[in-house]
């Protein structure tokens, strides 16, 4: 296969419109928007979920709940994850993301107690779940709050 032999799959392109080129085109004159009317003006047509002055649904419908904007984002890594490394490892958030445990860091690293440890590692990270100190530390391990 060459490059000049490429091509799309039949039926997946259109040509497109070519307006306001002669009545034979079947889109001269008025250019396929009808006469006169708001739809027709430059410009014209309206808002998205304007429903022409009757109370558009995204008001009527109840609001619930509300967004907290202080709330802290943590990237979760499970324990049995950390079984990749090997004994004796000081593991990081770097270290995590360098490995592809974790694709952010954002506010902070999160070590959940599924799974089971069999190495005794120094996990640092900033939080901990309980369950979690008590599997790293039964596996020989340390645990360091950044």
């Amino acid at each position: 296969m060459k490059l000049h032999e490429l091509s799309p799959a039949p039926g997946s392109t259109k040509s497109r419109k070519r307006l306001g080129r002669g009545t034979g085109s079947g889109l001269g004159k008025t250019s396929g928007k009808g006469h006169k009317g708001q739809n027709a003006r430059s410009g014209g047509g309206v808002r998205p979920g304007f429903e022409g002055g009757q109370m558009p649904l995204y008001q009527r419908v109840p609001k619930r709940g509300f967004t907290n904007i202080f709330k802290k984002d943590f990237a979760e890594v499970n324990l049995e994850k950390l079984n990749a490394f090997e004994a004796n490892t000081v593991v990081t958030p770097d270290m995590l993301l360098e490995v592809g445990m974790i694709k952010k860091i954002k506010d902070g690293v999160k070590i959940l107690g599924v799974g089971s440890l069999e190495k005794g590692l120094t996990v640092q990270a900033h939080r901990f779940s309980k369950a979690a100190v008590e599997k790293i530390e039964a596996a020989g391990g340390k645990v360091e709050v950044i």
